[in-house]
């Protein structure tokens, strides 16, 4: 018996209709009989969830559910952990906004159930940090289920920051600069940003009164997050780190730091 966490009902007995399923209600017993199909399944457009330590925004699911029965309802929500009955992270945990259009004769109803996160309520462990499922279900007019658990993906990534310090400043031409700066993400557990080691992160350089950066070489994170290289000065301009992301975290740029070049 699949237990469904707070999923949203997407109703299609009327254009837009919606009813909300409680955390406690259960699809009916025994495996899923039905035969819908799910397509076209997309998390927030396609982007990545991206959340600090007190992120709030709306997400957005959307999918196509086809039936050659006729569709009752349709509903998604995300899920992260081994499997559907021993998930650690279920989103969402308060009952979202959905909507269901009736679809022409034959043809396939268009989905869509929004919800608020809240990343100083919902993620307090960091491996909760990657790749999220999808998992829809359906009920047909006949009453037949069709569950899929993974109808689709979503990264769920720590947000990061990148700083950045040239010095010495003025400086004169052919001299050394030396650039540091940390690279750092959040800690959802324990609540602050902390050093994000072994990273690639590349440096930057913009000339004064030009619009482009121009990458001048690529350093790696150390202890903490620390971050230190050095160039030879050459002209008047500005220097930065930026952070392409990973897997689990997303990407940072820092704002630029001028040099004087004398």
């Amino acid at each position: 018996m699949r237990i469904r966490a707070c999923a949203a009902v997407v109703s299609c007995a009327t254009v837009v209709s919606t009813a909300m399923i409680p955390a406690t209600a259960q699809a009916a017993d025994g495996a899923a009989t039905g035969r819908t199909v799910f397509s076209n399944v997309v998390v927030d457009g396609g982007k990545d969830i991206v959340l600090g330590l007190s992120t709030r925004k709306t997400v957005t699911i959307t999918w196509k559910a086809a039936d050659p029965d006729g569709l009752a309802a349709s509903w998604a929500y995300l899920w992260h952990g081994p499997d559907t009955d021993d998930a650690d992270g279920i989103l969402p945990l308060y009952p979202p906004r959905g909507t269901c259009a009736v679809p022409s004769a034959g043809g396939a109803s268009t989905c869509k159930v929004s919800f608020e996160v809240d990343s100083g309520r919902d993620f307090d462990d960091n491996a909760l940090a990657g790749t999220w499922n999808v998992l829809a279900e359906a009920q047909d007019a006949g009453d037949d289920w069709t569950a899929v658990d993974i109808a689709g993906t979503a990264s769920v990534k720590r947000a990061a920051k990148v700083t950045v310090n040239a010095s010495p400043e003025p400086v004169r031409k052919g001299r050394t600069i030396t650039v540091t700066g940390s690279l750092t993400r959040a800690d959802w557990k324990q609540r602050t940003y902390t050093g994000y080691q072994g990273r690639s992160v590349k440096l930057q350089f913009r000339k004064k009164g030009s619009t482009t950066y121009t990458t001048l070489k690529t350093v790696t994170s150390g202890s903490r997050g620390r971050l230190q290289t050095t160039v030879k000065a050459a002209t008047d301009g500005y220097f930065r780190f930026v952070f392409s992301g990973s897997t689990t975290t997303g990407p940072a740029t820092a704002a630029g730091d001028f040099v004087d070049v004398r």
